[in-house]
């Protein structure tokens, strides 16, 4: 009979699905550290944990018995899921159940700041009365500005509406139609909402666009007076950029659920007036951490019970001859899905696919998701896999079609992507060279042949003699070496716009990007960064992304 180790504090709900599992035993062992906790995860088959447990690659190392671990959140930072993958372990996690909880603490330190609730109870326990020293600011009529339109940021949406206050959002992947729908603004950026916004509240993923967003030099684009919230990751602001724009007046509120290093006990900010912090409070109301346990549970009873995997983090939901046949073309319309999302940072309204030759033949539904998977990977605040992709683009209004021609055009088989938005749309096209090397062969109506991995160098310019020549000379005078270069004509022909792309064995320097943009022959440059060529996600059959 499978064994259960229950390694953090659960509700009376989950234990009590615990109790009505028949054909799983269990045991809870909570506080567990270091050579401890490794001993105790190799009696059992499955465990259970919240943020507590650490699941280090130590604690998993000579396991060879466990074989689910199931995070009762939706944040898998405890565990170790390279670890867990090399040990063949699924990951699952629970992402929905506490998206409301989420919201609604960071709509209470949005009223808590604005109303001063903190000072003025400190200011009666102190025995004074100081009704004018704490007048407070009315959120009513006032403009709130989110970043992230995941789950979390559309409830914060929906509450903050329903408080009479004007909606400014940013997320590169909600459409035009979705934005209208939920009554919100779009802006271009996150920054350029900045100067418009009396409160900003943040509900992203932690990743290297959003590190930092708010930081000594964004503060100066902060309208004076403006309330900062952050339920979502630590990091995302910067903790002493935060104190200097509190001394200097510029910020009036700040409100930190999340914490750059946890747990924290020690912080500059705290005490400072206009602050109200807590200890990683919003997820956890008596409704959602039940809501997240008693599913967490489930997982793992459906698990046991009939193999099934749902909502896993580090595996690929695919059975192993699907994959086997199809992880080829998955891993070409991922990247191209990953490099569609880093050229046109504008919201989409609508994604197509064309699969031509044998590839039309296949599962295209499958593929599809792969590439709705690669566009969202590094935009949202869950792991995106093929399982969730399609719904998470239905959320933010993204139209998702697929044509198929069996007909063989220049390549046996060949997929075709297109990311449709209000001011451009971006059309690139990939295939398998031999068996297992994903190649760009198409992009801005120019035919060539690139890599698709690694760092790239997108190079839109006028076809002039000496153009290529000096892009060379400005990568070799900052010591980065071109590992291989394509150029594509869009008209065939010489004198016309041209796309250059250069896989280079190094990120260059931003002087050097500059001086690329700065040459008279350019028109555009981007500089692209895909996984090394035979790294694929999980959900994939990889190891994992790091």
């Amino acid at each position: 009979m499978p064994s259960i180790l229950v390694l953090d504090d659960l509700p009376r709900e989950a234990i009590d699905r615990l109790n009505a599992a028949a054909h799983l035993d269990y045991e809870i062992h909570t506080g567990l550290k270091g050579p401890e906790l490794r001993a105790m995860l190799g009696r059992f088959d499955g465990a259970i944990c919240r943020a507590g447990a650490q699941i280090t690659a130590a604690a998993l190392e000579g396991n060879t018995r466990l074989r689910a671990i199931v995070r009762a959140g939706v944040g898998t930072d405890n565990i170790d899921l390279e670890a867990a993958t090399r040990s063949g372990i699924v990951v699952m996690n629970t992402p929905a159940g506490n998206a409301v909880s989420t919201a609604e603490h960071a709509l209470a330190l949005m009223l808590a700041l604005s109303r001063n609730l903190l000072p003025a109870y400190a200011s009666l326990i102190e025995g004074r009365w100081e009704r004018e020293r704490l007048t407070g600011a009315q959120l009513a009529g006032k403009t709130l500005g989110i970043v992230g339109l995941g789950r979390v940021g559309q409830a914060v949406a929906a509450r903050a509406a329903a408080l009479e206050m004007k909606l400014l959002c940013y997320d590169p992947f909600l459409s035009a139609a979705r934005a209208k729908e939920l009554g919100i603004e779009r802006c271009e950026s996150a920054r350029s909402m900045f100067p418009l916004v009396d409160y900003l509240t943040v509900h992203t993923p932690l990743n290297d666009e959003t590190r930092g967003l708010v930081d000594a030099e964004s503060i100066k684009l902060l309208k004076p007076g403006v309330r900062l919230i952050n339920c979502a990751r630590g990091g995302i602001y910067d903790e002493a950029a935060l104190v200097e724009g509190l001394r200097s007046g510029v910020i009036a509120g700040v409100g930190l659920d999340v914490f750059a290093v946890e747990p924290c006990t020690k912080s500059p900010l705290f005490g400072m007036p206009g602050v109200l912090c807590t200890p990683r409070l919003g997820a956890r109301t008596v409704a959602a951490l039940a809501s997240v346990a008693v599913e967490a549970v489930d997982l793992l009873v459906d698990y046991f019970a009939a193999g099934t995997v749902r909502q896993a983090v580090n595996m690929s939901p695919l059975d192993a001859k699907t994959l086997a046949g199809m992880r080829e073309y998955l891993n070409v319309v991922w990247r191209l899905g990953l490099l569609l999302a880093q050229l046109d940072p504008t919201p989409p309204n609508r994604c197509r696919l064309h699969y031509h030759g044998e590839v039309a033949k296949k599962d295209t539904r499958l593929l599809s998701s792969a590439f709705a998977a690669g566009l969202l990977e590094h935009a949202l605040e869950i792991d995106v896999n093929v399982v969730n992709s399609e719904i998470l683009l239905e959320q933010r209004g993204i139209e998702l079609v697929e044509e198929r021609t069996t007909d063989p055009g220049s390549f046996s088989s060949m997929i075709t992507a297109e990311v449709i938005g209000e001011k451009q749309t971006s059309i690139v096209s990939g295939t398998l060279f031999g068996n297992n090397m994903p190649r760009l062969v198409r992009m801005a109506d120019c035919n060539l042949e690139s890599y698709l991995d690694g760092t790239l160098v997108i190079f839109t310019h006028h076809d002039t003699p000496g153009a290529i020549g000096r892009v060379g000379s400005i990568f070799g005078k900052h010591r980065v070496n071109i590992a291989q270069m394509s150029l594509g004509r869009k008209t065939g022909k010489p004198g016309g716009q041209s796309v250059g792309i250069l896989a280079l064995d190094s990120r260059p320097p931003a002087e050097a990007v500059n001086e690329l943009a700065a040459l008279p022959e350019a028109i555009d440059t981007r500089v692209v960064h895909l996984p090394p060529a035979h790294e694929m996600p999980a959900w994939m059959g990889g190891s994992g992304r790091t």
